[in-house]
C-alpha cells in the first residue's frame, strides 16, 4: 500500500485584501461602498446596493444583460471595475422608470410590441435602447441593429425588439403623436 503524504498548508495566513472606499453616484444618489480592487460594478450594484434589476448573464461581456449607463454611455457592468467609475454618473434600470411612476416610453414599447418574453435580457436591451435614443432619436433600422448587437436574447428572434425600438423612437420624437405611423423609416432620409 502506498504511503500517504501529509498535505501541508501555508505556514501563515494570506494577508487580507484591502478594500477601497469609493463614492458612487448611482441613479442620482451618492453611495459610499468598500470594494476590493478587482470588484466589478455588476457585483457592487447587486450585492452592495441591492439594485438587482441589472442582471448577470455571461460574466464575459458577450450577452449585454448587465448593461448600465456610465456618464450616459451604455456600459457592460460585468467588465467594469467599480473603482474606475468613482466620480461618474451611473444609471441602472431602476432609474429608467422609478418605482411608483409610469413606464418609460421604451419600456412601454417593449411591452406593447412583445419585445421581451422571459424578461431576463430585457433590462440590458432597455438600457441599450435608452442610450441609443438619447444620442440618436431617429435611428435607422441598420443603426438599431448595430446598437443592439451587443445584447443577446434567446427567446424573441430580435424582430419584436427591433420593432419596439422603432416604436419608442417614433413616440419619443413625437411622430406617433403627429399621426406618422411610418416607423420603418425612422431616421432614414431616403
Amino acid at each position: 500500500m502506498p504511503k500517504s503524504i501529509p498535505l501541508r498548508g501555508p505556514t501563515k495566513a494570506p494577508a487580507p485584501i484591502e478594500r477601497l472606499v469609493v463614492k458612487l453616484d448611482v441613479n442620482g444618489r451618492t453611495h459610499e461602498v468598500a470594494v476590493r480592487p478587482a470588484d466589478v460594478l455588476l457585483d457592487t450594484l447587486r450585492n452592495e446596493l441591492g439594485l438587482t434589476g441589472t442582471t448577470r448573464g455571461c460574466d464575459m461581456g458577450t450577452c449585454g444583460c448587465c448593461t448600465v449607463h456610465v456618464d450616459g454611455v451604455a456600459t457592460l457592468s460585468c467588465l467594469t471595475l467599480t473603482a474606475l467609475v468613482e466620480g461618474k454618473k451611473i444609471r441602472t434600470i431602476e432609474d429608467i422608470a422609478p418605482l411608483g411612476t409610469d413606464l418609460h416610453p421604451v419600456q412601454e414599447a417593449f411591452h406593447r410590441c412583445g419585445g421581451s418574453q422571459c424578461g431576463f435580457c430585457t433590462p440590458g436591451f432597455i438600457m441599450t435602447t435608452v442610450a441609443l435614443l438619447e444620442g440618436n432619436p431617429r435611428p435607422t433600422e441598420a443603426e438599431i441593429r448595430r446598437e443592439i448587437s451587443g445584447n443577446m436574447c434567446r427567446c424573441t428572434g430580435y424582430l419584436k425588439i427591433i420593432e419596439a425600438v422603432k416604436t419608442a423612437a417614433a413616440e419619443l420624437s413625437g411622430e406617433a403623436a403627429r399621426g406618422n405611423g411610418n416607423v420603418d423609416s425612422a431616421g432614414d432620409d431616403s
